[in-house]
């Protein structure tokens, strides 16, 4: 039987790169409370001592960004001189009106056909492995570094600073998840913490909490803290920026991705609505029994409202031909970036939630929620 080992890696938010999504998001979600029709590309730098915004603004809307950005600050941890940022920093901002030239081919008089707001290709994943419908390495990490997140903030392990990182190894056997075989949980700390002892309730706390016994391989390999010593951590290490998780957004790099971040951008943007669509329909399309697993693309043209390319792979477990799979898709769903933010009804705010612990496969988004009517419909044309 063949044997093979996959990871997948999730980050905290304290983590400077996922602190950057955090405030870029949360400065989306400010505009479009006010002005729905905000045209929005917001990036976020974060190092020792300061913020920086950047990006490309079109708005009705008055925000405070250095509020915004502070308030992130606050609420992911860093508190403290010590930790190398707080919301005393400093914060620049350099933003300017989106392009007229992008403008003219997006605008429309109908809203329902605006054209894409760039070109690209987005890709959408599902597969039995959980009951959410993602592949379980990546959902495992997720929910160690929540939990790791929720020990900080609740106080179940004394000592531990906002950053954090997480990493999962399944062992698979005939293209089904059977055990996970390695975990590495690396977790800022204060330095006067006693490491054995938070390896100990780390491992009681957090992994133990997450990771049902009988999953674990005898063997397993449990590395916490593996350098031995985690102090300086989040900006003060590492310059973040936005855009750089980009497997944590999405699969855990267990399907492909189109190379097109989310965080800062209005759902105009195919990169965010239209990964979010191409979710919904492999989504849909396990749920239905249809395959076991399934990936989508969707290809698009700045300026063009219709996909220029849709593409389904079931990966060899399709209960019909990947290509008649594909048929129903274009001929059922609207492609349109109108009609997608219409479905899913994305120019409200809702996007700071989204920018930690992954874009799918949790409750409460609106391409997370099959709609029966769409089984019932791809059985039917089956």
């Amino acid at each position: 039987m063949q044997r093979r080992l996959f990871t997948s890696e999730s980050v905290t938010e304290g983590h400077p790169d996922k602190l950057c999504d955090q405030i870029a998001d949360a400065i989306l979600d400010e505009l479009l409370g006010q002005d729905p029709e905000s045209r929005v590309a917001c990036e976020a730098a974060v190092q020792p001592g300061a913020v920086h915004i950047m990006g490309e603004i079109t708005t009705r809307a008055r925000v405070d960004y250095p509020a915004v950005a502070r308030q992130v600050i606050r609420d992911a941890g860093y508190t403290q001189a010590a930790y190398g940022l707080t919301d005393g920093c400093a914060v620049s901002c350099c933003l300017h009106r989106q392009s007229q030239d992008i403008a003219q081919g997006v605008d429309r008089e109908d809203p329902m056909e605006n054209g894409a707001g760039d070109q690209g290709m987005m890709f959408g994943y599902a597969c039995r492995e959980t009951e959410s419908l993602m592949p379980l390495p990546i959902s495992l990490a997720h929910g160690l570094a929540k939990r790791l997140a929720r020990t900080r903030r609740e106080g179940w392990i004394e000592g531990l600073r906002p950053d954090g990182k997480v990493q999962v190894t399944v062992a698979y056997e005939s293209d089904r998840p059977v055990q996970v075989q390695t975990v590495v949980l690396s977790a800022q700390h204060d330095p006067q913490v006693d490491m054995e002892c938070l390896r100990r309730e780390i491992r009681h706390q957090v992994i133990d909490k997450v990771i049902p016994a009988a999953l674990l391989a005898a063997d397993a390999r449990i590395l916490i803290n593996p350098t031995g010593r985690f102090v300086l951590g989040g900006p003060a290490a590492d310059t973040g920026l936005t855009g750089r998780k980009l497997m944590v957004d999405t699969y855990g790099g267990y399907a492909r991705h189109g190379g097109g971040a989310f965080s800062g951008k209005d759902p105009t943007k195919v990169d965010r609505s239209g990964a979010y669509m191409a979710r919904y329909i492999a989504k849909t399309i396990v749920a239905a029994g249809a395959a076991r697993r399934c990936e989508i693309q969707l290809g698009y043209a700045i300026g063009v409202a219709r996909p220029v390319s849709v593409m389904v792979d079931t990966q060899g477990t399709g209960q019909a031909e990947d290509a008649r799979i594909a048929q129903w898709v274009q001929s059922y769903f609207d492609l349109r970036p109108g009609a997608i933010i219409a479905r899913f009804g994305l120019k409200r705010p809702m996007y700071r939630a989204t920018a930690c612990y992954g874009h799918f496969g949790r409750d409460g988004f609106p391409w997370e929620t099959v709609r029966e009517e769409d089984c019932r419909a791809l059985v039917r044309a089956l």
